[in-house]
This record gives structure tokens, C-alpha cells and sequence, in this order.
């Protein structure tokens, strides 16, 4: 599984936005240059936000961004949805969607990638904007990052 930028800002952006009190709003131009995301990069991905809606915005003097909902009700997942839609696929398709033809072990295959996704699921529909925002991690997340085997690389290749 790969994250890719767009979605890291994406995760990125909406964390600086949980940070904003309710009464607040903040300038696609402020979170560019607070998180070090390309300015119409980052447009285009608040663009994307909204249109889910996730982040509402406000034209104007006292306009910009901020979340639609309380950073306790968002999901890393969510925000990841918006921008780059299923959180796992496989060649376009959702795991649980996937079939194989002639394969003894489709079944298999399929139930691997349902696997991964539940494991994805675990941690990214379990984190919120507000767990970010106060720079804490779910337990289980939390566990998951304190085993050393999880910052080690497994093969030559890398992972």
C-alpha cells in the first residue's frame, strides 16, 4: 500500500484545520505555508474536501477553511476518501469485488486483500482529526507504532 502525497496533505491540512477553535477559519495560503504543502496543490485538495464535505468555506475578508464537523467525527479515513477515494483497491477494484478466473486460489487472493483492508480500516478509521490535532494516537495505533519490528524493513527491497 502506498500513501501518497495528496493524501498526506490532505490528513496533513485537515489536522491544521482541527486545530483552529470553532469561531475560526484559516487561509489555504496560512496551512500552505504552516505544513510545507505546494500552495495550489493544497487548492485543490481543500476543493476536494469541501465538495465531500468535510471542510466548509467562506468568501472574503473574514473568509477561509475550516472543518464541517468536530475533528472527533472525522476519520483519517474519511479524509483520505475524499481525495483519493477506497482506501484499499486492487487494479481498480475493491477487494470484497474481485473475482479470479481459473485461479484454484482466487478465493484466497480475495481474502488476503479483504485482510489488508480490515487492517487499514483498524487504524485509519479509528484515528480522528482530533487525535492528531492533540498529538496522540489511538492505543491500538499507538501499540502498532511502538513495536520496533514495525520501523524495520522486512526484505532488501524495503517496505
Amino acid at each position: 500500500m502506498r500513501i501518497s502525497a495528496r493524501a498526506d496533505y490532505a490528513v496533513r491540512a485537515a489536522t491544521a484545520l482541527a486545530r483552529l477553535s470553532a469561531d475560526e477559519r484559516a487561509s489555504s495560503e496560512s496551512i500552505a505555508a504552516k505544513e510545507a504543502i505546494p500552495a495550489s496543490f493544497l487548492e485543490a485538495i481543500l476543493g476536494d474536501l469541501r465538495r465531500s464535505g468535510l471542510v466548509e468555506s467562506k468568501r472574503g475578508a473574514a473568509g477561509g477553511f475550516r472543518l464541517a464537523a468536530e475533528p472527533k467525527n472525522i476519520t483519517v479515513a474519511d479524509v483520505i476518501r475524499a481525495v483519493e477515494g477506497p482506501l484499499v483497491y486492487v487494479r481498480d477494484t475493491r477487494p470484497s469485488e474481485l473475482t479470479y478466473a481459473g485461479e484454484e486460489s482466487g478465493g484466497t487472493f480475495v481474502e488476503l486483500w479483504v485482510a489488508l483492508r480490515a487492517n487499514v480500516r483498524a487504524v485509519l478509521e479509528r484515528t480522528t482529526l482530533a487525535d492528531l490535532a492533540a498529538g496522540r494516537l489511538p492505543a491500538h495505533v499507538r501499540a502498532l507504532a511502538d513495536d520496533p519490528s514495525s520501523w524495520r524493513q522486512s526484505t532488501a527491497l524495503g517496505d
